[in-house]
């Protein structure tokens, strides 16, 4: 039976469900503690694919109740002199995971209290055939020390010691900019199961613009110097307000600037992708 006292654990990573490594560090977990709830997130991130892990935690982390622990376990660099550690942000959460640059947005955006390096001689998995086993961390390392956690074997205190917050590892986060009449930004991360991309541009910057719900909007798509889009498109409140196969700038759900086909797959049908290379302007008529 499930202890609703204790933190749940709320997994993330690039594993899929094809094998069974996701199903090992769920064992590890209720072997430590039958009572401890297991959620997923998604196992589903690109693979190797640090910013992802680092923005879809920044995307859904703070609709969980406070004091739940997140096990984020996007490691290309699993096995090496990187950190394991466990973070506490301000906002009352925990965060097991390699601080590979995982912890960006959420050290950027609502802040991190306070970070420790989890020691490896107690909440590391010993005695059971892995301990000479350095590729497998989710399972070994950050699957156990969130379960010791969650259980209440160890607090905060008994991960490991404390280290600077300055020394987190962080990926840059680049920001949109305002001219005399246009936006420049860039697509930042996608909505892959619709093919939808999703902008670094604030709702509120937009329409302090002076972009209009309704309006035809100017919209060039470079990857690095190349053009690879350019047109006018509508944007819009919702979906619905778009004909389908219309092309479609929306306001996402974190109030990002994003673009969309009604019905369709942007990233496939128009050869547009998501990363620090992809720029993206918006600029109004004059009307």
């Amino acid at each position: 039976m499930i202890d609703t006292n204790k933190p749940m654990l709320v997994f993330q990573t690039d594993f899929t469900y094809k094998e069974g490594a996701v199903a090992a560090m769920y064992g590890v977990v209720k072997s430590v503690d039958r009572t401890i709830e297991i959620l997923d997130a998604t196992h589903e991130l690109p693979q190797y694919d640090i910013w992802s892990a680092s923005y879809r935690l920044m995307q859904y982390m703070h609709f969980y109740p406070k004091g739940t622990i997140f096990v984020s376990v996007v490691d290309p660099g699993v096995g090496t002199s990187r950190k394991a550690c466990v973070a506490q942000t301000n906002d009352g959460y925990t965060i097991v995971t390699p601080d590979n640059g995982t912890l960006t947005h959420i050290h950027a955006t609502v802040g991190i209290k306070e970070v420790r390096e989890i020691d490896e001689t107690t909440n590391r998995l010993h005695g059971a055939g892995t301990d000479e086993i350095s590729v497998f961390h989710g399972r070994d390392l950050f699957g156990y020390c969130a379960a010791r956690l969650a259980s209440g074997i160890i607090d905060f205190e008994g991960v490991g010691p404390t280290y600077d917050l300055n020394e987190i590892v962080t990926l840059p986060i680049l920001n949109a900019s305002v001219k005399a009449d246009y936006i420049d930004g860039i697509f930042e991360i996608n909505d892959p199961n619709f093919g939808n991309l999703w902008t670094n541009i604030p709702l509120a910057m937009f329409l302090n613009a002076g972009f209009k719900y309704g309006q035809m909007v100017n919209v060039e798509v470079r990857y690095e110097q190349e053009l690879i889009f350019s047109d006018a498109v509508v944007f819009v409140k919702t979906f619905g307000d778009a004909a389908t196969g219309d092309i479609l700038i929306y306001n996402n759900e974190l109030n990002r600037i994003s673009m969309a086909i009604s019905k369709g797959d942007l990233t496939t049908s128009k050869g547009l992708g998501c990363g620090n290379e992809w720029h993206v302007r918006f600029w109004r008529n004059h009307e």
